[in-house]
């Protein structure tokens, strides 16, 4: 069971069953804990390749045990996911824990993933269970519809879920309007059915260097 404790530390209660979890983000536990760290994001040997090819780091360990954990990383924000069968997109530095029967993975998303300097590639969580994502800053979700598609800055993207496609496009950002050019031109259009995790401050990225 996922729940918070105040707004930037993740709670899991565990009755013999496993939580995974950013390595080194626990912070304390009571109750008897066992820890494994997992090689490759728990992936096991195409998770390390294809994580060293794209440079995507995600360093997991396993707790296992009786009694209540907890995981906090530099005081971010956390926010609840609840997944009943589908996917969640990521970025992995944003990624703090997940029930342990959830799969990990990794998705080809071309240039986007290359604009927050995670390479080509983002972090899937698949299954039915609880994952906990963090934000520098309260996260805003945001609702996409087919009516209402929604344009995203790369450095502020946390995460996403549902039917969505999405769309690397250039040329104009939203500090051209201000005339505050941040070297940033490229916006995410998502389009579909699902929701959109956005953060209130923005990564260094590589797309606008591109």
């Amino acid at each position: 069971m996922f729940r918070l404790q105040g707004s930037k530390t993740l709670a899991v209660d565990l009755t013999g069953d496993a939580v995974k979890a950013k390595n080194g983000s626990m912070v304390a536990y009571d109750g008897r804990m066992a820890f494994k760290k997992m090689s490759g994001g728990g992936e096991g040997l195409r998770g390390m390749v294809t994580r060293r090819l794209t440079g995507e780091q995600m360093e997991v360990m396993e707790v296992k045990g009786q009694g209540t954990c907890y995981f906090a990383d530099r005081a971010s924000e956390i926010n609840l996911v609840s997944l009943h069968g589908d996917t969640l997109y990521v970025e992995a530095s944003n990624l703090l824990a997940t029930d342990a029967g959830l799969r990990t993975g990794t998705s080809f998303t071309g240039l986007r993933g290359g604009a927050s300097g995670n390479g080509l590639f983002t972090t899937t969580v698949e299954g039915t269970g609880q994952a906990a994502i963090m934000s520098d800053g309260t996260a805003v979700v945001l609702r996409v519809s087919p009516q209402y598609p929604l344009n995203v800055d790369p450095g502020a993207y946390i995460a996403h879920q549902g039917r969505l496609q999405q769309h690397f496009q250039s040329g104009v950002n939203f500090r051209t309007f201000m005339g505050e050019g941040s070297g940033e031109s490229f916006q995410i259009r998502f389009e579909g059915d699902g929701l959109v995790y956005v953060q209130p401050s923005e990564r260094n990225t590589v797309g606008g260097d591109v």
